[in-house]
């Protein structure tokens, strides 16, 4: 790899991971110094050491301490601290006071007037940091969607100047530039056809599965790609103004809008704080001013710090989304925002993209209206279409699945209306109703089929040899097969199911009928799928699911954003939860996954408050040692994570 590529590598590294990796770091490293002093310890406390170490003990605990507190603990102790004087406390305040304190009676101890707890603070900061760890990599990789969206585009632009082909950078790309498009090149930037004609995979930008035709005079959009045909193509917009630098400002925008729940645990947090730091206080000068004992009176405060400091609240939401995510990735639900559990359990509304998420997003033949044999028909149709780079041919194609096909000649494709060409003398003409019109071929015995499969949202290719009508395919995109079971199980849990989609109504109404959704929103342009989500807000939390490049703005919008795996990558780093399978049924699992962590992130919660309300009190009554305190508040993480991991249990 040069030495470029590897700079590039190491820049693209998200702050989340580097984030993660500074923790893991000094997890490993507080760990080191910290087993050998518990080791010490308990040791001591048994009587094991020889005499040698004996006098020793305490400057060897503070050197191997110190590392633990002041250098890996060093933005723990530093935050904790600033806390004093702007008055924002927050969990870092309790272990920064406790473990400053508990640290600095080891060289106190030398005066004989206190107990020495410098071991207590290594260890009391070495849990605390491992928990850090844990919930930063809890809360996973977040943003690189920007990113992902500005690679979308096309790099490069061939361009004519005059009469020669000239390859420039789209930076260099300016308006009224004529663009050349091959097949299977993506469009540089927004432009109208001047020349050629083809058709466009928009789909990731319109969600619509089949591509457009484009004709001269014909709109396209930039980072969409050309299928069949060569395009020239004249940039009419550049830079800041294309659809997709549009896109990707809605996707800005509503990123920088979410709120998660984490703070309510925040807010107790803040409250909490200061009236432990209070009652470590009057406790530690009770103690003194009563018991006399400076030693004691300081030991007995630092227990009430050690005890209160709310490391199993810290792990309590953490660790049970790492046990229901590690559950949801299994099941192929990745959850790529921690909220998204908290929140998954408030929506009303379920929203659904229908191309890609509901429907398979590719066409495929639905119904055969024949009036020869099917097999004929199929065959003379596949035959021609295999000419063709067409989806709506490929799927015929696809269809009859021959082994032989006849042979075809005077091949042509007329744009947009369909196909034509030669078996053996036989004139074959497949198309639209304009094309048999063009041709005056009479089309009257199968209307009444036509309208049927075009009410019912269907693309209709009528078949006609010798200029007679033999039969009529109808494609569609076609609804994925679990698709109806997830939403009648949605609808019996009494969400309520919308769909949304640029297509015509009555395509959209079809479908919406076939899977048994209620509600249908039609012809909604791509910029505007984020308007509706919001509207529908309103009336309550709403859940969105789509795959497209047009939906990433609606999947941030929405209060959970679930984006298929199988979509595209945009819309993959939109979401919030992401279905790797592609299959609504995850829709179903990913919300009894949600309810069923949440449950467990409140049962945690109350654990790691039942500890503090239970061992505060015995702290203040001096019943604790700082090591049992320490013992008690691992225990009460232990719990924590123990109950997270019944989570496993669950049939979701």
């Amino acid at each position: 790899m040069d030495e470029h590529a590897h700079h590039a590598q190491v820049q693209e590294q998200s702050v989340e991971e580097m984030e993660m990796r500074s923790w893991k770091r000094k997890l490993v490293l507080s760990w080191i110094f910290t087993i050998p002093i518990a080791i010490l310890m308990i040791a001591e406390r048994f009587f094991m050491l020889p005499m040698l170490i004996e006098e020793y003990m305490i400057p060897i605990i503070l050197v191997l301490g110190f590392p633990v507190i002041f250098i890996f603990g060093f933005e723990t102790i530093k935050g904790g601290l600033r806390g004093f004087y702007t008055l924002y406390f927050n969990m870092d305040s309790l272990i920064a006071l406790g473990t400053v304190i508990a640290y600095l009676t080891g060289f106190f101890s030398y005066f004989g007037f206190v107990a020495d707890y410098s071991g207590v603070a290594a260890m009391i900061m070495a849990i605390f940091t491992t928990g850090k760890y844990i919930e930063t990599k809890a809360k996973g990789r977040a943003s690189q969607e920007i990113k992902k969206l500005l690679e979308l585009g096309a790099k490069k632009a061939r361009i004519l100047r005059g009469k020669e082909e000239v390859e420039v950078d789209i930076s260099e790309l300016k308006i009224g530039d004529v663009m050349i498009i091959k097949p299977g090149e993506k469009i540089p930037t927004d432009g109208v056809v001047v020349k050629g004609d083809s058709a466009v995979d928009e789909s990731m930008v319109t969600g619509e599965s089949l591509p457009v035709d484009k004709l001269k005079g014909s709109n396209v959009i930039g980072a969409t790609i050309n299928q069949d045909g060569i395009l020239y193509v004249k940039a009419s917009k550049i830079g800041k103004d294309t659809f997709l630098a549009h896109i990707i400002e809605l996707v800005e925008e509503a990123q920088g809008t979410k709120v998660p729940i984490q703070k309510l645990a925040d807010k107790i947090t803040s409250i909490f704080v200061p009236v432990i730091l209070a009652v470590a206080l009057l406790t530690f000068l009770n103690w003194w001013i009563i018991g006399g004992e400076l030693g004691r009176a300081i030991g007995v405060g630092i227990a009430v710090l050690v005890i209160a400091c709310p490391c199993s609240l810290g792990l309590a939401v953490p660790i049970s989304l790492m046990v229901g995510s590690g559950m949801g990735a299994k099941k192929g639900i990745l959850i790529r925002k921690g909220e998204a559990i908290q929140t998954m359990k408030q929506v009303k509304i379920i929203v659904f993209d229908k191309t890609g998420t509901i429907t398979k997003g590719k066409p495929e033949v639905t119904d055969i209206h024949s009036l020869v044999k099917e097999d004929y028909l199929l065959e003379i149709a596949a035959s021609l279409e295999k000419n063709s780079e067409h989806p709506i041919a490929k799927a015929i194609v696809n269809k009859a699945g021959l082994k032989r096909y006849k042979e075809v000649s005077k091949f042509q494709i007329l744009r947009g209306r369909g196909v034509e060409g030669k078996i053996g003398k036989k004139e074959i003409v497949i198309g639209n109703m304009t094309l048999m019109n063009e041709r005056k071929i009479d089309a009257r015995k199968i209307m009444k089929e036509i309208e049927g499969f075009e009410n019912s949202g269907k693309t209709t290719m009528i078949v006609s040899e010798s200029g007679k009508v033999i039969g009529v395919i109808a494609v569609a995109d076609a609804v994925k097969e679990d698709s109806i079971d997830a939403i009648s199980r949605l609808n019996n849990d009494g969400y309520r199911t919308v769909m949304i989609t640029g297509d015509n109504e009555r395509t959209a109404k079809a479908i919406a009928k076939e899977v048994g959704i209620r509600e249908v929103i039609a012809n909604v342009l791509p910029e505007d799928k984020a308007k509706k989500v919001e509207e529908l807000q309103k009336s309550g939390f709403v859940a969105f699911i789509g795959d497209g490049i047009n939906d990433a703005p609606a999947l941030k919008q929405s209060n959970v954003g679930i984006a298929m795996g199988t979509g595209t990558d945009i819309a993959i780093e939109a979401g919030d939860l992401v279905l790797v399978k592609g299959s609504l049924v995850g829709v179903v699992e990913a919300i009894n996954l949600s309810k069923a962590t949440f449950r467990k992130i409140k049962q945690n919660l109350f654990w790691a408050f039942a500890y503090n309300v239970v061992a505060i009190p015995l702290a203040i009554a001096g019943v604790l040692h700082p090591v049992i305190a320490e013992i008690a508040m691992a225990a009460s993480s232990i719990t924590v994570v123990t109950n997270a991991n019944l989570l496993r249990r669950k049939r979701i």
